[in-house]
């Protein structure tokens, strides 16, 4: 299912968006957010900075230059996080912007070893606390 850019999330860069997630930066061809709920600690995601619903859509140039950007994400969380492993998900049944979610991994920590809860609901920072993530990832992006 294709949406709509009017309806959707990352173009209409609405106060939905924001209560979801806090924007890091903008990248070459992407927009890098901090998910508020922070269960995965670092938890972001990259976002295709015009409204496409596919990776096979882009040209290889844009592909390329997403998935660079997605790479540098994940560099820079692994830097600041070190967790074992980084998850990506590519998820947009619902919701056809393209983006990736990627959401690190510890070994004693939430769901390790399985598949990531989308939204559970359970950790949330204070402003002060976000920030301070925030400027980590992008001292190293």
């Amino acid at each position: 299912m294709k949406s709509d850019p009017k309806e959707c999330l990352y173009c209409q860069n609405n106060e939905t968006l924001h209560s979801l997630m806090i924007e890091i930066a903008q990248l070459r061809v992407s927009r890098v957010f901090l998910f508020k709920e922070q269960t995965y600690q670092g938890r972001c995601l990259v976002a295709y900075k015009d409204h496409v619903n596919d990776l096979f859509e882009l040209d290889d140039n844009d592909r390329n230059a997403f998935m660079a950007d997605v790479a540098q994400v994940t560099r820079a969380m692994d830097q600041v996080f070190q967790p074992e492993k980084i998850n990506y998900g590519a998820y947009s049944d619902k919701l056809s912007h393209l983006h990736f979610h990627l959401v690190p991994k510890y070994v004693d920590g939430p769901d390790y070893g399985t598949v990531f809860q989308m939204n559970p609901s359970k950790v949330y920072l204070s402003d002060a606390q976000y920030q301070e993530l925030v400027d980590a990832v992008k001292a190293k992006l």
